[in-house]
């Protein structure tokens, strides 16, 4: 198969998936009138996340301005695992959607919360409380198995764990602001995945 159509499809797949993200959060933005100050998180944590993302980000544009640049991390995947790559991101734009519709104006870039959230269980938080770290890490998971490129896919799942030794944090948070609320809310719900059983 030709590198250029994997490349296309990546390529139409990312730039969907970041469009949403970025209009979403300008969006909330603009409504609250509030920027989220990024201290909440610590100067370590802060400084992990920064250089983390950007190589994060920097590494699919670069596959996609020339994959040769990227070969040093090329796997030889076979195209079936190439093509279920192209399904999973196209799921993940999906979800990427789904979620950011759901929370609206509540998105931060932080742990902390907008002064004025409420908390949200409607659409895909009905049954996960932080999907945007499940569905974000296997959006750039997915990449990687288009790109064939190990690198990419290491990051999604080193973002992951990032996120994961963040969300204690977040949710003593969310505990803070909505107390019992949020608490029941966790007893019915899945931190990163649905819980099983649950409705």
């Amino acid at each position: 198969m030709n590198e250029n159509i994997f490349r296309i499809l990546a390529a139409l797949i990312f730039f969907t998936g970041m469009g949403i993200s970025i209009n979403f959060r300008l969006k909330a933005d603009k409504e609250t009138g509030e920027k989220i100050s990024r201290k909440v998180d610590g100067t370590a944590m802060m400084n992990i996340i920064r250089f983390g993302g950007l190589i994060l980000w920097l590494s699919p544009l670069v596959y996609l301005i020339n994959p040769n640049w990227m070969n040093w991390s090329k796997i030889g995947l076979p195209e079936s695992i190439r093509w279920a790559g192209v399904g999973i991101g196209i799921l993940c734009v999906i979800g990427i959607y789904w979620l950011f519709s759901s929370i609206g104006s509540g998105i931060t870039p932080t742990s902390a919360t907008r002064k004025e959230h409420k908390l949200v269980t409607r659409g895909i938080y009905h049954w996960i409380r932080h999907p945007l770290y499940t569905i974000g890490s296997s959006f750039i998971v997915s990449f990687g198995m288009m790109a064939d490129n190990w690198f990419i896919a290491a990051f999604g799942i080193l973002a992951f764990i990032l996120m994961a030794v963040r969300t204690p944090k977040e949710e003593a948070n969310l505990i803070e602001k909505f107390g019992d609320e949020y608490r029941e809310y966790m007893k019915r719900t899945g931190r990163f995945l649905p819980k099983l059983g649950n409705r």
